[in-house]
């Protein structure tokens, strides 16, 4: 059994401003991506890559919101409109936060004349960072615990012992996958296969950890005392990862940066 160690989750204090640990994960994830992509995207310029982490942060900010607000929420927001605007209350969506940078993802693709599956290739082994960084901050902030348990490795929160699904979701849709899909396209691979890969294992590995996350209290379980909303969110996720990953492999076209 560990302790969890008490972390103020505002990590600097200057009078009234003051900067959260949640805030500088973003910054983290989105500055890693940005960093790496620079470095790997070969047939594009700085400018258009710096375009790409701009839209996309964007995106990823604002459908990482308003997915919270209306697949976690939605019943506070109907009753409090202005709750969407209340990010210092907490709350992000990583299925929103996707469709948002995918939002923003097409919108460079239109803007620079890039094949948007390009793009969506070149992301897939950059997004782990964030994701990896996100759950770090979800830890410091205490919250997301998962279920008792009598493991080793449990924290003590409240008097209870605790899985500490944070970390595992760091571990397996941060550490884990972006060693996969660093791996996997460290070579040419068909258009389609890395965003494939990338949607089917974040998918499966999302699926597996909610089955010891504790859900939101205000939502609990949908159905059968186990369906979580994270896997109802995350199945249309993993049935998109294989098609894609069985249309990359009869197509086998190589993932060109045009239209």
């Amino acid at each position: 059994m560990l302790s969890f160690p008490r972390i103020d989750p505002v990590a600097v204090a200057i009078g009234p401003l003051k900067v959260h640990w949640y805030g500088l994960m973003y910054m983290i994830g989105i500055g890693g991506a940005w960093w790496l992509a620079r470095r790997r995207a070969q047939d594009m310029t700085g400018e258009q890559v710096d375009d790409l982490a701009f839209y996309v942060a964007v995106g990823l900010v604002l459908g990482g919101r308003i997915g919270y607000v209306l697949f976690y929420n939605l019943p506070a927001f109907v009753l409090d409109p202005l709750l969407i605007f209340r990010v210092w209350e907490g709350g992000m969506s990583f299925h929103g936060g996707l469709l948002g940078a995918l939002v923003g993802a097409g919108w460079c693709a239109r803007r620079h004349n890039l094949g948007f599956f390009m793009l969506t290739d070149l992301g897939s082994p950059l997004v782990p960072i964030g994701l990896f960084a996100g759950r770090i901050g979800n830890f410091i902030n205490g919250e997301l615990w998962g279920k008792a348990t009598d493991a080793p490795w449990g924290f003590l929160v409240g008097g209870d012992v605790l899985h500490p699904s944070q970390l595992y979701e760091a571990a397996l849709e941060g550490l884990v996958l972006f060693a996969l899909l660093w791996w996997f396209t460290s070579k040419p691979r068909a258009r389609l296969a890395p965003s494939g890969l990338f949607l089917t294992a974040y998918a499966s590995f999302r699926i597996l950890v909610e089955f010891v996350r504790v859900p939101d209290a205000y939502i609990g379980y949908l159905a059968f005392d186990w369906l979580t909303m994270g896997q109802l969110l995350s199945l249309p996720m993993l049935v998109a990862g294989v098609v894609m990953l069985i249309w990359a492999a009869r197509r086998g076209e190589p993932s060109g940066n045009r239209t």
